[in-house]
């Protein structure tokens, strides 16, 4: 089969082996993105005259087809050919002749990549979004139905203040709104379309661009055709990078978890099912899956940094170093939405234990909130501070629940203030609603009601 490059003569084994690398495997996940983007071209063609009308439709319907045969695990990619693109216009001319042979007029394989990693990630990003919601969600509500239980505030890992359970719940919620409003940045800088760019230059023909990313459902176009080119492996850092703060969140999460479901703490069960055992030892119980998560966290930065590491120092242009940003950004986004998948199942099923929480008081907790209660009465606070440290066991008194209470400012526990975040959820989720709507009734204009996006295979 021939490379789309093929100029007749034979190119050494070792190289071709060396360039091809794992193109050809992690290409897989892309045949559905690259046919939604060639179905696209095809119309475009149709539309300044290089293709009549039902030579576009005949080969709309066969990259349907492809589509298919991808999603039954039907359709493969040799290292022969390389990569996606030489898969699919290879099937096109097998099936179609002649007329399979021009769907790459006006286009490269560089333009031709790009468009279709984008396409894969805004399929990969509504879905990471939609599951880090959801989690988000899972955690106001445990919020919310924890909002009156005492839990010790640390700092330095040592008892600092009284606390609550909903405070440490609503925290990580929090942070992953502002993760989410991170990927939605990410989304936006994603959803433009570079095609007809080519190979970074342009074509001399009268091609639509716009007309193509219209429908292709992107909200707009990536102008500068050299830009469309150098943009590649930066958007994908971009997403890597709020994809990085994601899993260094649930990283922190899980090694709160961690530590809390220990035995000389037990605040938190973690149900048996979400624990692995020992191979020697019967009465283990082992938090597995959190620790994956604390040691995936690390994967995930390391692959924004093998991606900007790539891009430094790199002439602009297409160079054949950009190949080698595809798999650490597969695997980057893949692994993050891994992490919030295992994250929700764990929160939902987490079991809390309200009187090891409550055991974990003692009256140095009670210091600080003592100390201002002097301060309430005139004394300054250094010295109500060096009074208050005199004689802690004074404070053995005191009821956790009251002072929780008592802290009734915005934000705090007695004052959690979740409708805020309840309603920066309503708003992501319409985003995320509208954004989806339009890219899906962009594939259905393109190929049917039948063939609906489909999420790709993780690789």
């Amino acid at each position: 089969m021939a490379r789309l490059w093929d100029k007749g003569y034979k190119i050494d084994q070792e190289l071709h082996r060396f360039t091809v690398g794992d193109d050809h495997l992690l290409d897989l996940a892309l045949v559905e993105s690259d046919c939604i983007a060639s179905a696209a071209h095809a119309r475009m063609l149709a539309k300044i005259g290089i293709l009549k009308p039902d030579q576009a439709d005949k080969l709309v319907a066969e990259l349907a087809a492809i589509i298919g045969d991808a999603r039954a695990g039907k359709f493969t990619i040799t290292s022969e050919q390389e990569d996606c693109h030489t898969a699919i216009e290879n099937r096109l001319t097998e099936k179609l002749g002649d007329l399979g042979k021009r769907i790459h007029t006006a286009r490269s394989r560089n333009d031709q990549v790009t468009a279709a990693l984008r396409i894969y990630a805004k399929v990969r990003l509504f879905e990471l979004i939609q599951n880090t919601l959801e989690l988000a969600t899972i955690l106001l509500n445990f919020a919310d139905e924890h909002r009156n239980v005492p839990m010790v505030g640390r700092t330095h890992m040592q008892r600092a203040m009284p606390s609550s359970l909903a405070l440490w719940a609503a925290a990580y919620m929090e942070s992953l709104l502002d993760d989410v409003e991170m990927l939605i940045c990410a989304f936006k800088l994603n959803d433009q379309c570079p095609l007809g760019s080519a190979a970074s230059y342009g074509v001399p023909l009268p091609i639509d661009r716009q007309y193509t990313s219209d429908l292709l459902g992107f909200a707009r176009l990536t102008n500068n055709v050299l830009y469309a080119n150098n943009s590649r492996g930066k958007i994908e850092s971009v997403i890597l990078s709020a994809s990085a703060q994601i899993c260094t969140d649930l990283s922190r999460l899980a090694q709160d978890l961690i530590i809390f479901s220990m035995p000389e703490f037990g605040y938190f069960t973690i149900p048996q099912e979400l624990c692995t055992g020992s191979s020697i030892m019967p009465q283990k119980r082992n938090p597995c899956g959190l620790e994956l998560l604390r040691a995936k966290a690390p994967t995930v930065t390391a692959a924004l940094a093998e991606v900007l590491n790539i891009l430094t120092g790199l002439p602009s242009g297409y160079n054949r170093d950009l190949q080698q940003t595809k798999g650490p950004f597969m695997r980057g986004l893949n692994t993050t939405i891994g992490c919030v998948r295992v994250t929700k199942l764990t929160i939902g099923k987490l079991e809390v234990n309200e009187s090891a929480l409550l055991a974990g008081f003692d009256p140095s907790v009670f210091a600080t909130d003592a100390a201002l209660e002097l301060v309430a009465k005139g004394i300054p606070f250094r010295d109500a501070y060096r009074q208050i440290a005199k004689d802690l066991n004074k404070l053995a008194d005191r009821d956790p629940a009251a002072a929780i209470s008592a802290r009734t400012h915005v934000g705090s526990t007695g004052n959690l203030n979740l409708k805020q975040s309840d309603r920066r959820i309503v708003e992501a989720h319409k985003f995320l609603t509208d954004s989806s709507q339009t890219f899906h009734k962009a594939v259905e204009k393109l190929f049917g009601p039948d063939l609906a996006p489909h999420s790709p295979q993780h690789i």
